[in-house]
């Protein structure tokens, strides 16, 4: 649940990414609320990756300021780092290991009680449907299950920033339909989520509140009731909307 009163989980100001003579993020500000489902949407190269990569540390700011929770990334990346998970699109396992090992190596590097992992663990396998194969090596796995041993590893540590690259790339409709239903139980109990898709449907579905970003700027940013009044679009569906943005069609009402 979103509390307005509460200060934001994530604070971006001037950010800013160069590669050479070449700025991928180019001065962005962005402000997401404790609780809020936020959906980061662009074509490719829009600088969507680039951004939450600098917001999870693993790329440096070429300038601007991050805060996760209050926690300076670039004065206190470690506390910063501890209040995040991120998957990335690509599932990252290591495929000797079953699902278990998987995840009681994970929860071993957060240091978290063996006792309490045990039990997360279990409770994330029944959720994702994955129990009956906690003791199968995840190099048999298919895309789908690998994807969701990852999102197993990204939240047992009980994040409370959840971020997302394109986390239902490759998925059937029931695979899918467990990892959303899994992020909106999560978000409903506090965590906030930040999801890129190029799916608009599930955007338009999951999400509280959308940005689109193209060449490194954020173009607009609301829930999609306002981003229709904003450009006189009512009824529009998120993907006429973000067609009209990125195309540079969209006029403001």
């Amino acid at each position: 649940m979103i509390d307005p009163s509460l200060p934001p989980a994530l604070e971006i100001r001037g950010l800013r990414k160069s590669y050479g003579s070449k700025e991928a993020v180019r001065g962005i500000d962005l402000s997401i609320r404790q609780g809020e489902f936020y959906g980061l949407l662009g074509p490719n190269g829009a600088g969507k990756t680039t951004t939450l990569k600098m917001v999870v540390g693993l790329l440096n700011p070429t300038a601007g300021s991050i805060n996760v929770f209050g926690f300076d990334t670039g004065r206190d990346p470690v506390a910063a780092k501890r209040q995040t998970a991120w998957l990335p699109d690509e599932p990252m396992l290591y495929d000797k290991l079953t699902p278990l090992e998987y995840l009681e190596f994970v929860a071993g590097l957060w240091g978290i009680d063996a006792s309490v992992a045990s039990d997360r663990a279990d409770e994330l396998l029944i959720r994702l449907d994955l129990h009956d194969h906690r003791h199968e090596r995840c190099e048999g796995f298919s895309r789908g299950m690998k994807q969701k041993a990852a999102l197993a590893g990204a939240l047992i540590h009980d994040p409370r920033l959840l971020i997302l690259d394109e986390p239902l790339t490759g998925l059937d409709a029931a695979i899918a339909r467990q990892v959303k239903d899994l992020l909106v139980e999560r978000a409903r109990n506090g965590c906030t989520i930040i999801l890129t898709t190029h799916i608009m449907e599930v955007a338009e579905r999951l999400v509280d509140r959308i940005g689109i970003i193209q060449h490194g700027l954020l173009l607009a940013e609301g829930t999609l009731d306002a981003l229709r009044r904003q450009h006189g679009r009512d009824g529009a569906t998120l993907e006429d909307l973000f067609l009209d943005l990125v195309s540079g069609k969209a006029v403001a009402a």
